[in-house]
């Protein structure tokens, strides 16, 4: 029976990274964000000639704990961004904080599941240990790396879900972020618009609960559906045509286009509900009559075809 390799990351801890997701959505980092992470590590690790042909191909995220920076004054709901303002800019004999626009900020610790292939066998242990010095040199979600807890590769046999839960146990005690596409479809479809499907889902009403009387005796918290939905950034989409004509772009060499933040419904889950890996990974999807640049954590129905056909 063949097997899978994956590269498992423990316990990534990360500092300050970007938790504004989209230009709307605040929380945890976009996916595209993480997806980002993996490719510079890839670009990083492909450098040292023995690993020239290493491919990273999809990717998991388990959320152990997050710490977003915010602070609310006594008595009131209203939660604000913790900023800063650095550097100081010197007026006069002294100093003042510079005008600037409001970062919101995230302290990590997740573990990231990466799917390789191209790699020795032979070559694992050794190969942990340079993807150990690479994470040293690189940025998580605009986050620095203080430590990772363990760098390995593990193994899980096709088609084997006693294979894929001994895996999937190791992002234990955390929460994977999936992919809820298909209830705002279903809104859609009814003649939703896709912002009022998104905050249907995520309302929670508080009703009272009432005796005979009339006395209100509790209150009932209820939702569209039940689990821990969330919005969540998943790509971009293209507004302008893509061109170089754009005066004062950043690379010249490189094709310049206008996009607007893709934002649809996540949700979190524990690792250990799932019995297949393949579940809780995002990949890359474009789509370039849309111009859609996406993540996207399900396989699409043409790859599962072709995989058949192959």
């Amino acid at each position: 029976m063949s097997s899978r390799q994956y590269l498992l990351l423990s316990h990534l801890k990360i500092h300050n990274a970007n938790a504004m997701s989209s230009t709307f959505t605040v929380g945890v980092p976009a996916m595209t964000a993480w997806l980002g992470g993996v490719h510079a590590l890839e670009r990083t690790i492909c450098h040292i000639p023995e690993y020239a042909r290493v491919t990273f191909h999809q990717l998991a995220v388990s959320f152990h704990h997050t710490e977003l920076q915010v602070y609310h004054k006594p008595f009131e709901s209203n939660h604000y961004i913790s900023g800063t303002g650095n550097p100081l800019v010197k007026k006069g004999a002294g100093f003042v904080k510079a005008s600037f626009i409001e970062e919101p900020r995230i302290h990590l610790d997740v573990s990231l599941l990466i799917e390789m292939s191209k790699t020795d066998v032979n070559q694992t242990e050794q190969l942990s240990e340079d993807i150990r010095h690479c994470l040293q040199k690189l940025k998580f979600a605009g986050g620095d790396i203080e430590q990772v807890l363990k760098v390995q590769v593990v193994y899980a046999e096709e088609h084997s879900v006693e294979s894929a839960k001994r895996i999937l146990k190791q992002l234990m005690p955390g929460y994977v972020l999936i992919e809820r596409r298909d209830l705002l479809q279903q809104e859609m479809e009814n003649g939703a618009d896709g912002l009022d499907g998104l905050l249907h889902y995520l309302e929670i009403k508080e009703e009272p609960v009432k005796n005979e009387g009339g006395e209100i005796l509790n209150w009932k918290y209820t939702k569209a559906v039940s689990g821990w939905l969330v919005p969540v950034a998943v790509g971009f989409h293209g507004i302008s045509p893509s061109g170089k004509a754009v005066k004062n772009q950043r690379d010249p060499s490189v094709p310049h286009c206008f996009t607007e933040s893709v934002v649809t419904l996540g949700e979190f889950r524990l690792p250990v509900r799932f019995d297949d890996i393949d579940e809780i990974m995002w990949n890359y999807h474009y789509d370039e009559g849309s111009q859609y640049y996406l993540c996207e954590n399900r396989i699409h129905e043409e790859e599962k075809e072709n995989g058949q056909n192959e």
